[in-house]
């Protein structure tokens, strides 16, 4: 095998400036996947940070069949006290998260006293909720960032189009579960840029409001909003509050809970999955690179060094040992290839960093671009232009191996 290496790169090395025309195109094709990969993976997570710490949370626990009707906002699908008290004990029971907010959901009627119109309520505990979505309050464009009894935090669309303003008096009129109609009159604490664009109508009022409007005694949550510690274990807290809530049942035999990470709840959800096929798509580009190139050079290979082969046919050389030798070049080229481009890559991504580009994302202004380069990532695409590599070179090398020894050396 030894052997076989240095062969492999002798012939290489005889060949200089068309290896080193392959190796370039090789290292510009890792080059630019790591680049893409950190640059789109960066924004993904920016985007992923935006939406759940501005709002959604982490994770998120309803009732069972809650989620499949909360354009209405049901009131009667609400979570009472035993079953908060299951939930909160399965979150207890659960190391990794961080902080966790229940809510009280709702749609209401909006008058400034002139005019009228629908409104999207979510009554909050200002602590809690503020630990487990910390992007909340920076969302608040006029008026303190701070949610406080008797105030409501109003969205943008409809303090333009109700001309409302901060400290102007409100009247919010809802109803509750058993179809009574209560009003409340509030102050305009702030007003609201929406997380999820311009058409945004949730406002935010204190969970106290939202128990007196919906003349609750006791709350009737409708969701649970969390706060994991470290995102990575995404998955794995919502496998296990999904098997310690999973087993709750009520009197019917049903399942009393659901829960959802952001991906199920969120739209955006697939705006990042088109960024990782997009990711896909450009590695089938690099392996695309990588076969036409390293075809194209051992193909090469063998038709300058038909003689050659022919020789070494003619002294005893097995067919085996000579596809053997050819698949080694293709080997060290993918080798040489992807120690090469990811050198190149990480010192590309490295002066990017230094470069502290700043753009304005959502709710966030002045954000640093901050790339990385992933090692599984890197990893896996090393190993595949490695696997091309060699695969490319197969075909090239079954031929060497099979030519007849006479016709061989009478080529010309």
């Amino acid at each position: 095998m030894r052997d076989l290496f240095k062969i492999a790169l002798r012939n290489l090395f005889r060949y200089k400036r068309r290896t080193l025309l392959t190796l370039i195109l090789i290292a510009a094709g890792v080059v630019f996947v790591l680049i893409f990969e950190a640059v789109t993976g960066s924004f993904k997570n920016m985007m992923v940070a935006n939406i759940t710490d501005s709002f959604l949370g982490h994770i998120q626990i309803h009732r069972k069949g809650y989620l499949a009707s909360i354009d209405s906002l049901p009131l009667t699908m609400n979570m009472r006290g035993e079953a908060v008290k299951k939930a909160e004990h399965a979150m207890e029971q659960t190391p990794e998260i961080e902080a966790y907010s229940p809510r009280i959901k709702f749609g209401a009627m909006f008058s400034n006293f002139v005019e009228t119109t629908n409104i999207r309520l979510n009554g909050v505990d200002p602590e809690k909720e503020t630990k487990t979505v910390p992007l909340l309050l920076s969302r608040i464009k006029e008026g303190e960032q701070v949610i406080r009894r008797g105030e409501i935090l109003v969205p943008e669309l409809l303090a333009r189009g109700l001309k409302v303003k901060v400290g102007d008096p409100v009247v919010v009129i809802a109803t509750n579960k058993d179809g009574s109609v209560n009003g409340m009159q509030f102050k305009v604490g702030g007003i609201m840029e929406s997380a999820t664009g311009p058409g945004g109508r949730d406002g935010y009022i204190h969970i106290r409001d939202a128990m007196e409007i919906l003349r609750m005694d006791k709350p009737e949550i409708s969701e649970i909003a969390i706060r994991l510690k470290n995102f990575n274990h995404l998955q794995e807290v919502n496998g296990k509050l999904n098997g310690l809530l999973g087993t709750e049942r009520n009197k019917m035999g049903k399942p009393v809970f659901e829960v959802h990470t952001w991906e199920k709840i969120s739209p955006f959800y697939n705006i990042a999955r088109m960024i990782g096929l997009m990711t896909f798509f450009i590695k089938l580009m690099l392996i695309a690179i990588v076969l036409i190139s390293i075809m194209n050079v051992m193909i090469m290979a063998v038709y300058e060094r038909v003689r050659e082969i022919g020789t070494m046919a003619a002294i005893g050389t097995l067919p085996g040992k000579i596809l053997s030798m050819f698949v080694m070049e293709g080997f060290c080229l993918g080798v040489m290839g992807a120690v090469s481009g990811g050198i190149i890559g990480g010192a590309v991504v490295y002066i990017i960093n230094l470069s502290k580009i700043s753009f304005d994302f959502g709710m966030e202004k002045g954000l640093i671009l901050s790339t990385g380069i992933d090692p599984g990532n890197l990893l896996v695409i090393s190993l595949i232009v490695i696997l091309v590599s060699v695969l490319a070179s197969l075909q090239p090398a079954y031929k060497a191996s099979r030519m007849d020894p006479v016709e061989a050396l009478g080529h010309v």
